[in-house]
């Protein structure tokens, strides 16, 4: 497992910068004057800085994006990276400032210059997010990365904003880490188990095994398991930061998926690790809730599965009675994910009384189609729930678009055996998986489900994220959480409706 960077906080002196080893970098704006100590700086490059500050090649950066000046003179660093950021840059510019810097020091020993900047946390939290890199698996030796100091004017006022941003980075790290892993290695059982070592930051966590779902009546779940050697498992995280019913997080965790008897094509399996990305999505959310100590009573919940078909596997055609008691006729065992969450979210509401509930999955190849992998879709039954989400992801700069509820693309699910086929057809086959999902939530639940299959896994890399698991939707949900469920500076809080 990848551990965190070491990022420390020193004050900004003229002797450090001079003397700073490995990178050295600074952040700067086309047609503004430099710093006092980028003043410092310049005057021992020679001219240097100034003159890169004032080439066109600068000048053609967008916000965020960074140049190198190597083997500068009169320093002792072997390079000085040159960011281009407004002073009072956004926080998207501000993390692909921080993410660009850190990919061009390589992993080697940086100091950044960050000044009275305003945005050091943001900063700081891109330098972390984009110095990650899953190597448990390689067997050549790899040099650790090196350490990263900031140097800002006042250490003391910024290490509570750069913890947080520490704890934020722990919780993606941890959802990438997961989402990486192979199926062999990251079992179900594996999974819970390493679940249960939130019991280690305070988090409650208690696994539930088939015989303990078999009576709960979760056959829906326990239907997509039946062909893996692998038991099926549910997982409960609570973090109790505040008193009161909880706000909940439902993940589906198919640590594999082959489709079951409805196999998949070869060609392109192997990314089928990734489908417990919602799962992986809620563990590094409550992680991070937890480092955090969130002022807020949050659950959060996955389904362990692996799809698999043998003699026991469900058949297309087979009828599976969901604990909420309406029957399910499964007509593509590849749509497993919606069974999985049709019965934790259904326990979820029944148990714990939520005053909001989200899940994720990796559930559909058409929102792939619908949105690429820049977007994930977003689908409510509350408008201002699905808002105060939009408005988290969007300030996160965590790509999500809204998409429908059709009442007539509902009619797509109807069964002549059952209460409901497990899919509606090709024709608006997102909508349709979330229509299916709509009918195990309670009206009176404010509820959103999110279809993560495009941004959970890329093949190439992100502003924040090399190539694979990007950690999408920790950093909007605990905003999300951060800013409507836990108490505000008036004492109030902000529970949804």
């Amino acid at each position: 497992m990848t551990d965190l960077i070491a990022l420390d906080l020193l004050p900004a002196e003229a002797e450090t910068l001079l003397k700073a080893p490995g990178r050295l970098a600074l952040i700067a704006e086309a047609g503004e004057t430099l710093s006092p100590l980028q003043r410092r700086l310049d005057r021992a490059m020679r001219g240097g800085l100034k003159r890169a500050v004032a080439s066109e090649v600068f000048g053609k950066l967008k916000p965020g994006e960074a140049m190198t000046l190597s083997f500068p003179p009169g320093i002792e660093a072997e390079a000085v990276i040159l960011a281009r950021l407004p002073k009072r840059a956004g926080v998207e510019a501000s993390r692909k400032a921080g993410a660009a810097i850190a990919k061009a020091a390589s992993g080697k020993a940086l100091t950044l210059l960050a000044g009275n900047r305003r945005d050091a946390a943001d900063l700081a939290l891109g330098v972390m997010l984009r110095s990650y890199a899953f190597t448990a698996h390689k067997t050549a030796e790899e040099d650790p990365p090196e350490g990263v100091r900031m140097l800002v004017s006042n250490p003391e006022a910024l290490a509570a904003p750069v913890e947080r941003a520490r704890a934020l980075a722990a919780g993606v790290f941890w959802t990438r880490d997961l989402v990486n892993e192979p199926a062999n290695v990251l079992t179900t059982t594996e999974f819970a188990s390493r679940l249960e070592e939130l019991t280690a930051l305070g988090v409650e966590v208690e696994v539930l095994d088939e015989p303990a779902l078999e009576k709960l009546g979760m056959r829906t779940l326990l239907s997509v398991g039946q062909g893996s050697e692998t038991p099926t498992r549910v997982v409960v995280m609570q973090w109790k930061g505040a008193e009161g019913a909880p706000f909940a997080l439902v993940g589906k965790g198919v640590v594999f998926d082959t489709g079951g008897i409805s196999l998949k094509p070869a060609g392109g399996m192997e990314d089928m690790t990734m489908d417990m990305g919602g799962a992986g999505t809620v563990a590094g959310t409550m992680k991070a809730l937890a480092l955090r100590k969130a002022k807020a009573h949050v659950v959060g919940l996955v389904g362990l599965v692996e799809n698999m078909p043998d003699g026991r596997a469900t058949r297309p055609g087979d009828v599976v009675r969901s604990m909420k008691g309406d029957t399910v006729e499964i007509i593509n065992t590849d749509a497993e994910g919606r069974l999985v969450l049709a019965d934790v979210l259904w326990y979820a509401q029944e148990r714990f009384k939520p005053v909001g509930m989200v899940n994720l999955a990796t559930l559909t190849g058409a929102i792939i189609v619908g949105l690429g992998h820049e977007f994930a879709g977003v689908f409510s039954n509350n408008d201002k729930f699905v808002g105060d989400f939009l408005k988290a992801a969007n300030a996160e700069a965590e790509g999500a678009w809204r998409m429908p509820l059709s009442p007539a693309l509902d009619k797509q699910l109807k069964s002549n055996i059952a209460d409901m086929k497990n899919v509606g057809g090709r024709p608006g086959g997102s909508i349709t998986a979330a229509m299916f999902l709509n009918r195990f939530v309670k009206p009176e639940v404010p509820w959103i489900h999110l279809d993560i299959a495009g941004v959970a896994s890329v093949k190439n890399g992100t502003d924040l994220a090399p190539k694979g698991a990007t950690g999408w939707g920790v950093l909007a949900l605990n905003r999300l959480i951060e800013t409507g469920y836990e108490p505000r500076p008036e004492g109030k809080t902000g529970k949804r409706g």
